[in-house]
């Protein structure tokens, strides 16, 4: 039998995008995260894009992990979008120096990876 982060839920039928959707949901925790963090920094209007970003990046990621769970008609150019965006973030991330925002694009850019990848299956 295969582990959980190897299947889907309760059916096979979404097996093929779960590193995806888990990747997905990593980088949408991450985003939150990072935007708690950003938020009380006393930078935070120097900060303003990347908060945004971060905000429509999380949303973006949650977005396609729904769809992949449901084997969304779209699910390929969601998901090609979704990369983009993750890509759009991780830039405005790497404008600043701080531990969590590093981290934050570095977990965007493989989130960019990971959907890039599902999107061409």
């Amino acid at each position: 039998m295969k582990g959980v982060n190897e299947m889907g839920i309760v059916t096979p039928t979404t097996d093929k995008f779960q590193k995806c959707i888990d990747e997905c949901n990593k980088c949408a925790q991450a985003c939150n995260e990072c935007f708690e963090a950003c938020i009380n920094e006393p930078d935070l209007n120097a900060r303003r894009s990347c908060v945004k970003m971060l905000v429509e990046c999380a949303s973006m990621c949650d977005m396609s992990a729904e769809i992949m769970s449901m084997n969304g008609k779209f699910v390929k150019e969601h998901c090609n979008l979704c990369a983009t965006v993750c890509d759009t973030c991780a830039t405005e991330c790497s404008n600043f120096q701080d531990p969590h925002c590093q981290k934050c694009a570095t977990e965007c850019r493989t989130c960019a990876s990971d959907c890039r990848n599902m999107a061409s299956m």
